[in-house]
C-alpha cells in the first residue's frame, strides 16, 4: 500500500513508529525546508509528556500505552536526561485545592526541555529516513486533497491508497480546505481556549513546583466558563509563537538553563453554539486585535492593571523573561471579551487562596494566549482519508497525539 502522511509532528511519528517495519511505502510531506527548520510547535516548545486519563485529549488511551510512548521519546534523547513530577499525587494537596473549589487533575509528567528537542527530532528523523520504505519530501506544503475513487490525490498529482493528515493545529488552513470540500466529516466545531500567560517569581510557587513540577487544576468561574491551568514552566521562559497572520504567547523551560520566574497559561474554554462553526476564526480574530493594539507584538500588563482595566506603563518587582523587543506594555482589556477577563480574574483571586502571592499586583499577564481546538473530525466517513493528532480535534498533547497516530497505524496493519 502507498501511504502519504501530511506533516511530521507527534501524530505522524506515532503512526510511522507503528507501521515502519511493514511493506507499506510511506511518503511524508513537510512544508519546512529540512528537519532543522521544521516548525513542529507541539514538540519543539518544552517537550512535556503527560501520562493521564484526565487531560491531553478526548480519546480513551490506555495508561500502559501512554507510558510506553513516553519511554519512546525519552529513548530518543542522547543522554536520557529528563525532569519528572506527579500532579496531585499528595492527598493533602488534593484536598487543599479541592476545598478551595478547584478540580485537581492527576497526572505524571516527564519534561525533556526545549534544549533537548532538536536532537530528539533529529534522531527520530535519522532512523526513519534510513529505512528504504520511508521517503521524506521537505519544502512540500500540501494545499489540496482530492478523493478520486479508491485513491486520494494530492496537489502534486501524486496518488495514494491512503492519506493521513497530521498537520497539527498550525495546519488549520489545509483542514479548512478539506472541510469545505467534504463538510460531512465535521462532528463538532464550537470550542476554543482563550486566555493569558501568567508569570510570577519562583519563590511564590517554589514548594508547589518542587512537589509536582506542574500543577493542573480546573475551576468553574462565576461567569459559568471553565478555566484551567496549562503548561506550567518552573524557572522557565515566556516566548512567542508566530502563526503568520498573528503572534501569540507561550512558555517553555530548559533542562540546563533556568530563570528566576515560573510561567503558566490560564485558559478559559469558550463553548459556543449554532450557528457558530469557526472556533479557529474566532480565536484568530481576538489574537489579531491584540496584535493590532500591540503593534504586532504581544501585550504585557501587571496583574493589578489587568484587574482594574488600566494600561500598564511601568513594571515593579517582577521582570519578564520575554525579551523587551517582543512585547509592549498595554491593556489586554481592550482586546478580550469582558466575560473572559472576569473569568480569569475570578480564577486568579481564588487560586490566591490556595497559593498566597499569586494575586500580587506586580505579577505579569501576557496576551494573547490561545489554544485552538480543531474541528472534531470523523475518521469513519472515508476509508482512505484519515486525521490524526491535534488537527483531528481529539488530542492536545504530545503523548495523546503520538498515541492517536500509533493506534491509527495499528488499525491499518489490521486491515
Amino acid at each position: 500500500m502507498k501511504i502519504a502522511i501530511i506533516g511530521f509532528g507527534a501524530a505522524a511519528i506515532g503512526f510511522i513508529e507503528k507501521i515502519k517495519n511493514s511493506e507499506h511505502e510511506i511518503h511524508i510531506y513537510e512544508r519546512s525546508k529540512d528537519i532543522y527548520s521544521s516548525s513542529i510547535s507541539g514538540i519543539r516548545a518544552d517537550g512535556k509528556l503527560f501520562v493521564s486519563k484526565d487531560m491531553g485529549g478526548d480519546l480513551d488511551i490506555d495508561l500502559e500505552l501512554q507510558k510506553k510512548l513516553v519511554d519512546f521519546w525519552i529513548e530518543k534523547t542522547n543522554g536520557g536526561k529528563y525532569e519528572t513530577g506527579s500532579s496531585f499525587s499528595s492527598l493533602d494537596y488534593y484536598q487543599e485545592f479541592y476545598a478551595k473549589g478547584f478540580q485537581p487533575i492527576i497526572s505524571d509528567f516527564y519534561h525533556l526541555g526545549t534544549d533537548q528537542l532538536k536532537e530528539v527530532l533529529y534522531n527520530i528523523f535519522e532512523e526513519y529516513s534510513s529505512l528504504s520504505n520511508i521517503h521524506f519530501h521537505f519544502e512540500s506544503p500540501v494545499s489540496n486533497i482530492e478523493l478520486a475513487g479508491n485513491k486520494v490525490k494530492l496537489d502534486y498529482n501524486e496518488t495514494y491508497d491512503k492519506v493521513i493528515v497530521a498537520v497539527g493545529r498550525s495546519g488549520h488552513k489545509l483542514v479548512k480546505t478539506i472541510i469545505k470540500q467534504y463538510p460531512q466529516i465535521v462532528l463538532d466545531s464550537t470550542k476554543v481556549d482563550i486566555g493569558v500567560r501568567f508569570e510570577l517569581p519562583n519563590h511564590i510557587v517554589e514548594e508547589l513546583n518542587r512537589e509536582m513540577y506542574e500543577f493542573k487544576v480546573r475551576y468553574k468561574s462565576k461567569t459559568g466558563y471553565m478555566v484551567r491551568t496549562f503548561c506550567n514552566n518552573p524557572s522557565g521562559y515566556v516566548v512567542t509563537e508566530n502563526y503568520g497572520d498573528f503572534i501569540t504567547v507561550n512558555g517553555h523551560a530548559k533542562i540546563s538553563e533556568k530563570s528566576n520566574n515560573t510561567n503558566f497559561a490560564i485558559l478559559t474554554t469558550v463553548q459556543l453554539t449554532e450557528p457558530f462553526n469557526d472556533p479557529i476564526g474566532y480565536g484568530s480574530n481576538i489574537a489579531e486585535l491584540s496584535n493590532m493594539l500591540g503593534g504586532k507584538k504581544v501585550m504585557l500588563q501587571t496583574y493589578s492593571h489587568f484587574k482594574d482595566s488600566k494600561r500598564t506603563k511601568n513594571l515593579y518587582r517582577v521582570f519578564p523573561t520575554l525579551p523587551e523587543k517582543d512585547y509592549i506594555l498595554g491593556d489586554i482589556n481592550l482586546a478580550y471579551p469582558r466575560r473572559i477577563i472576569e473569568s480569569i480574574i475570578d480564577f486568579i483571586e481564588n487560586l490566591n487562596k490556595a497559593i498566597p502571592g499569586v494575586a500580587h499586583p506586580d505579577n505579569l499577564v501576557y496576551a494573547p494566549e490561545i489554544k485552538f481546538y480543531s474541528n472534531a473530525l470523523s475518521n469513519s466517513v472515508f476509508k482512505n482519508l484519515k486525521f490524526v493528532g491535534d488537527c483531528s480535534g481529539f488530542t492536545r498533547s504530545i503523548i495523546y497525539a503520538t498515541a492517536h497516530g500509533f493506534t491509527m497505524g495499528e488499525e491499518i496493519l489490521n486491515e
